[in-house]
């Protein structure tokens, strides 16, 4: 959560376009850590599996995209 927050704010200091993408990137892996948590020690019973794994493939994706299209 903390280098979403440092990558987040580096964007909206400089405006590179890849801070952006590694900033939402790594927002969405910490919703999949917060899963995570949520489905091991809330819900033991309950099964989160494909939803942290959604969460995490929309935060590759979202880096990936950032990746390959976004050129400066």
């Amino acid at each position: 959560m903390a280098c979403t927050g440092l990558l987040l704010r580096a964007y909206g200091q400089s405006g590179v376009r890849l801070l952006l993408w590694s900033g939402l990137c790594f927002a969405g892996l910490t919703v999949n850590n917060a899963l995570l948590a949520v489905d091991y020690l809330i819900f033991p019973d309950i099964d989160l599996f494909v939803l942290r794994n959604l969460a995490a493939l929309v935060a590759v994706t979202l880096l990936l995209y950032g990746l390959i299209w976004e050129t400066e």
